[in-house]
This record gives C-alpha cells, structure tokens and sequence, in this order.
C-alpha cells in the first residue's frame, strides 16, 4: 500500500473519530505528497514520498524550536503533536552502531582520510542506510567525528 493510499484510510478513519489534530494533519501531509506528485508529473514511489516526509518533520522541528524561542510554548506543543503524527508513517532510525558502521564502511570503501572526502562519505553511509529515516545533522556530525584527525 503506498503512502497516499495509507493516509487516505488513516484520514477516513479520523473524520469518523472527529481527532480534528490527526485529521489536521493528515490533510496537509496528503496535500504536501499531491503537490510533489503534481511537480514531478507522475505518482511518488515509496523513496520519494518518505523524503516528502522527512522534510515535513524536519519542518515541525525548526519550527517547534523557533515557537520554543519565542516563548510561544502552546504552538510549539502543536508543532510536537504534529510530528509524532508524521513519525508514524516513517521507518526506524538508525541505531548509534548501525550509523557508526556504515560510516565506517563508507570511509574505508571511499579510502577517505580528511574532511575533504565527507560528502563522498556521507552520500555513501546514505546508500547503506537507505530506507531508514537518517537525520542529516546526526551524519554528518558523526562523520565529521570520523574524519577529523586526533591529535
């Protein structure tokens, strides 16, 4: 079953329950996934909606921290609300060892010896990790860890 067709069922089933939150928020994610599909021209497969999905959670999360700033704690609450909505149509992270091993392999496969090699190594740990959400800063951290020299 692919992503539109999951949040379709999920937001039937939310009118019938009257969650106005979930069905909020199912609305806009269906919505942000018909607009990628209307700018490609064609249907989303599972890879592309999941980055469509990403984006809207790493969106709530920048936002939530802005609100938090501003003091605005109720919105930032909603934007969390929002969030645990989207993480559950996305795939398991990565555990810390799972990450650390493929940037190990990563490294060891681009022969990588300074940061000069870290996006080959990030695009390369992102191959072994596809189909699980990766948080990007969490990557590149690590592999900056990786690759900066000890003294």
């Amino acid at each position: 079953m692919s992503y539109i067709d999951r949040i379709q069922s999920d937001l039937t089933a939310a009118m019938k329950e009257k969650d106005e939150l979930r069905l909020s928020v199912l609305r806009m994610v269906k919505s942000a996934l018909k607009h990628k599909e209307i700018e490609k021209m064609r249907p989303l497969d599972d890879l592309e909606s999941l980055q469509v999905l990403q984006t809207l959670v790493k969106q709530r999360h920048e936002s939530a921290e802005q609100f938090t700033k501003g003091g605005r704690f109720d919105l930032a609450e909603k934007e969390k609300k929002e969030i645990a909505f989207i993480e559950q149509y996305l795939p398991a992270a990565p555990t810390d060892d799972e990450l650390r091993r493929a940037i190990d392999e990563a490294v060891d496969e681009q022969s990588a010896d300074s940061l000069k090699h870290m996006g080959a190594v990030i695009k390369a740990a992102r191959a072994r990790l596809e189909g699980k959400t990766i948080d990007g800063k969490a990557l590149s951290d690590k592999d900056r860890d990786r690759l900066t020299p000890k003294s």
